[in-house]
């Protein structure tokens, strides 16, 4: 499947850096920066240990891109400090997945909005999948005890029209219209730079996934607003990297779901509590580790 940059006219975003980690996704990361090679942004590539070739075609494709080789794989978040890192001073960073294509005045948009708006530390845009249907993960509610447990037996998907056992995922809501939220996703977060000073960079016990809602929690104990932006429409080619999902991304995923709900809400929790949502995201691990067994062993299709 091809992933084709759109055509575009030269984007003005000066003082923000964009940092894109990238893992065995060459072709997805070539479109992804072809749609930000008219930025006056400077965008960093943070390669994790790819054997795809994802080094090399930056940097004979892409010199203008500040390329960073890291010498182990130490997950997401350790990957993205070391982005922010080499950034320096700008006074915004955008977080963006290689599997993202950003449309031709994106980055100016999001940037806009933010210098007018200086209470906001975090702004994501609305998240779009190859099929043109919304990335549910672009606008989130914290997983307090309450809705982990709503989220771990799946009572948002029974209910995804109900403003209390859908709050996860915000399924209630106008997916057009702009609100103040817990958390924007990692894949397209434009973070300010105070914010980041206050609150601190990614907390690298995540290994993957999860990072980006602490870091959002964080950022919002700072005294920051985090908001959703549908103004701007960012494809995500979510899932396109492969049919079969890792059982490593499985359980790190879960695995995240844990330590976020230690970290924040398990020492006020009542224990009975804490003892069924962990139960509850152990189970759905199960079910998904299961799950990909079978979808393993299912015959390709023609």
């Amino acid at each position: 499947m091809a992933y084709p940059a759109p055509s575009r006219a030269v984007a003005h975003v000066t003082n923000l850096a964009v940092v894109i980690v990238n893992y065995n996704v060459r072709d997805l990361l070539r479109a992804c920066l072809r749609s930000l090679q008219d930025t006056a942004a400077d965008v960093i590539v943070v390669d994790n240990c790819s054997h795809d070739g994802s080094a090399e075609m930056v940097r004979q494709e892409f010199p203008g891109v500040q390329l960073i080789v890291s010498p182990s794989n130490d997950g997401f978040a350790a990957a993205n400090n070391r982005g922010i890192r080499a950034a320096g001073g700008t006074s915004y960073v955008l977080l963006l997945n290689p599997d993202t294509v950003v449309p031709p005045d994106g980055l100016d948009r999001l940037v806009d909005y933010m210098d007018a708006h200086p209470e906001v530390g975090v702004v994501g845009p609305k998240l779009v999948k190859g099929d043109g249907t919304l990335d549910l993960a672009c606008r989130r509610s914290f997983p307090d005890p309450r809705i982990a447990f709503y989220h771990a037996f799946g009572l948002d998907k029974l209910f995804p029209r109900s403003r209390e056992f859908a709050r996860y995922n915000l399924t209630f809501l106008d997916q057009d219209q702009p609100a103040e939220i817990d958390c924007v996703v990692g894949a397209a977060m434009l973070v300010r730079r105070e914010a980041i000073d206050q609150a601190g960079l990614l907390d690298e016990s995540f290994y993957m996934y999860g990072e980006d809602l602490d870091w959002a929690f964080r950022i919002r104990q700072a005294g920051w607003k985090v908001v959703y932006n549908p103004d701007v429409v960012i494809v995500h080619y979510k899932g396109q990297s492969s049919r079969q999902r890792k059982v490593r991304s499985i359980l790190a995923f879960y695995k995240a779901m844990v330590i976020f709900h230690r970290k924040h809400y398990a020492g006020s929790t009542f224990f009975a509590v804490n003892w069924a949502i962990l139960a509850g995201i152990w189970l759905r691990c199960l079910i998904a580790l299961t799950a990909n067994l079978f979808k393993s062993k299912a015959p390709a299709s023609a």
